[in-house]
This record gives C-alpha cells, structure tokens and sequence, in this order.
C-alpha cells in the first residue's frame, strides 16, 4: 500500500548504499596505503601476526648489520696481525743472521738494536690497535676477558663468541691487593697466585710465567718485578729485595715454604709502614720474545725458538680469525634469506592484494551509483500519492 511517512524502499536503499560506501572507503584505504589491516578491525588476529613478523624481520636486519661489524672487526685484527707477523718473520731472519759467528759484537750489537726496535712495535701494535674506540688486541675488553660476543639473530642469546687474546710482547696491569698490617687475616688476590696476608707477612703462592708483571709496594716503596725467564722463588725473592732497596725493614724475604712460596714480613716502619700493596699481571701471548735478545750467538739461537713459538701463536689467532670470519659471513646470509621469507610472510598477512582490491573498488562504485539511482527512484515513488489527493 501506498504511505508517506515510511518509505521502506529509500530506507533500504539507504541502509545499501551506506554499507557499501564503508566497503567502499576500506577498499581506497587498502589502495592507498598498499595495507590489507590497516586498524584492528580489519584484522585483528592479522595484525597481532604481522607485528610480530615486523619484530622479528627488524631484528633480523639489525642482526645482518651485526655480523657485518663483526667482521670488520675481525678484519681489523686480522690486518694488525698480519703486520705482527711481517715483524716477526724478520725478527727471525736476523735471529738467524745473529746466531752465526760471521758476526762481530759490533754486528749483533746493530741487529739486536733492530729486533728490539721491531718488538717494540709489536707491542704498541697491540695496544693500540682500535675498533670503534676500543682496543682488541689487548685483551681489555669485556672485562679483560677478550671474549666479544656477536649478536647474530632476532632474540636473545643469539650469539657468535671470540675471544682475541693479548698480543703484546710485555706484560699488563692487573687488578691491586692491598693488606694493611697485622689486622689483615687473609685475602685472594688476581692471576695464577693467591696473594695471603698474616699478621705482619705476606705470601705469594705461585710463581710468575715469562712476561708476567708483580708490582710490589712496601710502605712507600714500590718495585716492578717482570719475568724474563723461569726462575726459582728464591731467586725472584731475590730480585724483589734487591728492587726495594735492600733487606733493610724487610726480614724472611725469599724464604720457600714449599714449592712456590715466598714470604715477606715487615719488620718496623722503614718504608714508611708495614703495609703491603701488590698487583700481578697477566702476560701477552708474544712475552716469549719480550725476553728476547741476539747479542750473542747462544741468545740468537733462543731467540730463534722464542719468535717460532711467538708465530704460532699468531698463527694460531689468525686461523680462529678467519674461521670466525667466515662463520659471521655465513650467518649473516642465513639471516638476510630468513628475513627476505619472513618479509614475505608478512606480505601475505598485511599487504593490499591490488588486483583483489581494485576489483572490489569497481564493485563498489558501481553499487554505490545503483544504490543512489535506486534511492531517487524510491522517494520519486511516494510523488504518486499526490494523484490520489486530485
């Protein structure tokens, strides 16, 4: 029947076209911005997926990022060490040449004058070889540990490690222990001794390796005692006495207790107090030459197997470099192709399928002019009551 005051065609006309026109709009949207969940609503399981996989695939990249400084750290220490055994391979040539007898005191004087020159540059190329600020072929970092860990995936734990040793020539500072005086029971101190304290004496349990440092305080005097070669307790004890002045306030100095041991006690307060201040330092790899001299043919002859032993080492390094290298280079393919089908996966989750969605645009458009003609049609009908009223 014929009414006015409800025209359910028009109200259906108008319901049609204002759900197409959101179909529509979300239709542009995805077009627009190449995005199939471009809010919640569209997808909410969708998006909870794809930023998920957009954590996962920056992380991945940043990790890609990762392994390449990784190996160009590498590559820095691997060029430094390559110098290092340039110098070394003529360390041993004229380790050779000196242990002939063709050579004079002269002659031996003027090649030791360059193997020590050549030694001494091994060791700042160690300590002061840098990479973004930092030393790594002292093994200073990471607490001294020369352990560097690669971050080489998304989530942690994902590491590659290495460890780049000391390679210097001498030895290096350790951390200090410090006793002071007959209130001090016992304490442990760093490296290969265990640093006592009893009443008023000290021992020192273990015996320093070549190159290793002991720095030694008494009161106010102090002593750096570096091994050079294996030497008895007594004979180190010795030394220390002997860098600290003398046996004067200091008594028992150089007494074994057993294998390894040497005891110092202090006796009133001729260095200023019976304190006692010490520190021992690791060596580097290479302190076997630090040692080293070709003054004489037998000392040549040392020297000789010193520099072999030091080479190894480098060797030895440089091969884990390498390895290590090839390992992040690797890694750092199987991270961008996880990342390239991660992306992918993605891709199926969130990205606009244009093909999909221009069709439904053209859809959309055409029911929207439907709609519109077909609501024209529907409040032109109602004009019809108006004959009845003639």
């Amino acid at each position: 029947m014929p009414v006015i005051n409800s025209n359910i065609s028009a109200l259906t006309a108008q319901s049609a076209l204002a759900a197409n026109s959101r179909a529509q709009s979300s239709s542009m949207q995805q077009l627009s911005t190449g995005l199939r969940i471009n809010s919640a609503k569209d997808d909410a399981a969708g998006m909870a997926i794809a930023a998920k996989m957009t954590s996962q695939i920056r992380g991945l990249d940043q990790a890609v990022r990762n392994a390449n400084d990784g190996i160009s750290l590498l590559q820095t220490a691997d060029g430094s060490l390559t110098a290092v055994t340039d110098m070394l391979q003529r360390m041993r040539e004229i380790s050779v040449q000196a242990s002939s007898d063709t050579n004079v005191t002269s002659d031996r004087t003027a090649l030791n004058n360059e193997f020590s020159q050549l030694r001494n540059e091994i060791n700042r190329v160690a300590a002061n070889t840098q990479w973004n600020g930092m030393n790594i072929l002292d093994k200073s970092v990471n607490g001294s540990t020369g352990v560097l860990n690669f971050q080489v995936g998304a989530n942690t734990g994902q590491t590659i490690a290495m460890t780049l040793g000391n390679y210097q020539t001498n030895g290096t500072a350790g951390a200090t222990v410090t006793f002071a005086t007959a209130s001090a029971k016992a304490a442990s101190g760093p490296g290969a001794g265990t640093f006592v304290a009893q009443e008023s004496t000290l021992t020192i349990a273990g015996t320093p390796a070549i190159g290793d440092v002991l720095s030694i305080s008494v009161g106010d005097k102090s002593f750096v005692y570096k091994a050079t070669a294996v030497q008895s307790v007594t004979d180190i004890a010795l030394a220390i006495q002997a860098g600290l002045g003398g046996a004067s306030g200091i008594t028992g100095v150089g007494i074994v207790l057993n294998a390894g041991e040497m005891k110092f006690t202090s006796t009133g307060t001729a260095y200023g107090s019976n304190s006692f201040s010490m520190s021992k330092g690791a060596g580097g790899l290479l302190s076997g030459v630090g040692a080293s001299d070709i003054t004489t043919q037998g000392n040549a002859n040392t020297a000789i197997g010193a520099v072999d032993a030091a080479m190894a080492q480098v060797s030895t390094g440089r091969s884990e470099i390498g390895a290590t290298i090839n390992r992040l280079t690797y890694a750092a393919d199987n991270l961008t192709n996880v990342s390239t089908n991660t992306s992918a996966s993605r891709s199926r989750v969130q990205d606009t399928d244009f093909a999909k969605a221009s069709t439904e645009l053209a859809r959309t458009q055409i029911i929207a002019q439907a709609a519109t003609a077909m609501l024209a049609q529907a409040n032109q009908s109602q004009q019809s009551v108006l004959a009845l009223l003639k």
